[in-house]
């Protein structure tokens, strides 16, 4: 049987009182395997507890940038679709990876295995929520 080739595990960090993402640094250890974040403390010593962690989905768009969650993707269905849709990529336990058009939903089998759609990450639901507006998603 051939080795089984498992995605990479990445994670990226929304600092909501700073307004900054920072990209993990993994970090591998004989028992478990680790991921820093840039930070920098503030005046009165403390970390910034509004922190969202997200995880890359170990798929890439239509120009080559990783796809993570929280970000904000255009989705081109090639046949009987005029119009691109924007939403933005979540988990759900159910059905893995999904794009969330407000109410409607793609699963990641949808739009990740298949050739006659594209899929380009235009922001992220952190610095770019105007993106959303114009489709309905919250």
């Amino acid at each position: 049987m051939g080795r089984r080739v498992m995605r990479e595990i990445k994670f990226r960090e929304w600092d909501a009182q700073r307004g900054t993402i920072s990209y993990g640094e993994r970090e591998d250890f004989d028992d478990m395997i680790g991921f820093r974040f840039e930070h920098t403390e503030n005046v009165d010593g403390d970390l910034s507890k509004e922190r969202v962690l997200e995880q890359y989905t170990g798929l890439r768009d239509k120009n080559d940038r990783e796809i993570y969650e929280g970000d904000i993707v255009k989705l081109h269905v090639v046949i009987l679709s005029p119009d691109d849709k924007i939403g933005y990529i979540e988990y759900r336990p159910e059905f893995g990876y999904c794009i969330n058009f407000g109410k409607s939903i793609a699963r990641q089998e949808y739009w990740a295995a298949n050739d006659k759609h594209t899929i380009e990450v235009i922001g992220n639901i952190h610095e770019n929520p105007e993106l959303l507006e114009k489709t309905g998603v919250e």
